[in-house]
């Protein structure tokens, strides 16, 4: 019997349940709870949000855990125009170091969930997930700003990897605020195709397909780059096979996608550094076309 993919896409596109959606919400209070316990971070200024396909409203039901981030706010990692220094914009040094920093935060954590519920990884904290709260990843991060001449400047925020010592720049806000803005704009069918395509690439690793098992955060900046039109059709299907289209005709060559941009608008999204290449965002597109089975 053929599938119905359309019944198939309306159910994907779903936000996950009222019960899934307390146990995130129960996770990120808790969160609130153990740093705000912490008076040593408190004395820093540090205050805790939201990020991730949690904050951004396109997590789907098998992956509904929660992203946080525990923001100092007293010190700040920036970058500045050549020919510029931190003392031209009146900044200079810290005695508070980031090592210092995730360490209190970590301490903070176990004291509240027990050091068996708290593992450190190289980039983020894990919360193990319990019959109230989901998994959570927490992250601790110093204020980031990217400085222009003019001394206006992009916020974000920014951590150090244990293993490498090397910078990470998020851009949560920004991400947050477009996204927003391309869903009112596309009749509320950019997160929704999001969470249908993050759903079908669950279902296609599962089936062991190899090009179906991509990061969830990619997929989602592949559909902010779709332009708005491919979103105007009656049904999640035509939407799907409008998307996909773009996106196959586009990620052909570098060339043609070496402009586009993360949901923040911030960084390139096919850079030297990233965890992903643009061949393995078109091997992604095209299995995901053939699994489907659209007619070329």
């Amino acid at each position: 019997m053929k599938r119905d993919w359309e019944a198939q896409f309306r159910q994907w596109a779903k936000p996950p349940s009222q019960t899934e959606q307390d146990r995130c919400d129960n996770a990120e209070s808790a969160i609130h709870n153990a740093i705000e316990a912490s008076e040593k971070l408190q004395a820093h200024n540090v205050s805790v949000f939201t990020q991730g396909s949690y904050k951004n409203n396109t997590n789907v039901r098998r992956d509904s855990d929660v992203d946080i981030g525990i923001r100092c706010g007293s010190t700040f990692l920036n970058d500045y125009p050549e020919g510029t220094t931190s003392e031209t914009f009146d900044f200079f040094s810290s005695d508070y170091q980031y090592e210092q920093f995730k360490n209190e935060v970590e301490e903070a954590l176990v004291i509240y969930f027990g050091r068996a519920a708290v593992k450190r990884g190289n980039k983020a904290f894990d919360i193990h997930e319990t019959s109230y709260h989901v998994e959570a990843d927490v992250a601790a991060f110093f204020t980031h700003r990217r400085f222009s001449k003019n001394s206006s400047y992009h916020e974000g925020v920014a951590l150090f990897t244990d293993n490498e010592n090397r910078r990470i720049i998020n851009w949560p806000e920004q991400h947050y605020d477009n996204g927003v803005d391309k869903n009112k704009k596309t009749g509320k069918r950019f997160k929704s195709i999001v969470r249908i395509l993050k759903a079908l690439s669950n279902e296609m690793a599962e089936a062991g397909i190899s090009a179906g098992d991509v990061p969830g955060f990619l997929i989602e900046c592949l559909v902010w780059n779709v332009e708005n039109d491919h979103f105007q059709h009656l049904t999640f299907h035509a939407d799907v096979r409008a998307a996909l289209a773009f996106l196959f005709n586009n990620t052909r060559s570098h060339e043609q996608c070496k402009e586009w941009g993360e949901v923040s608008e911030l960084i390139y999204l096919f850079h030297s550094q990233q965890k992903w290449t643009w061949q393995k965002a078109h091997a992604f597109i095209a299995a995901a076309w053939d699994y489907i089975g659209f007619e070329d």
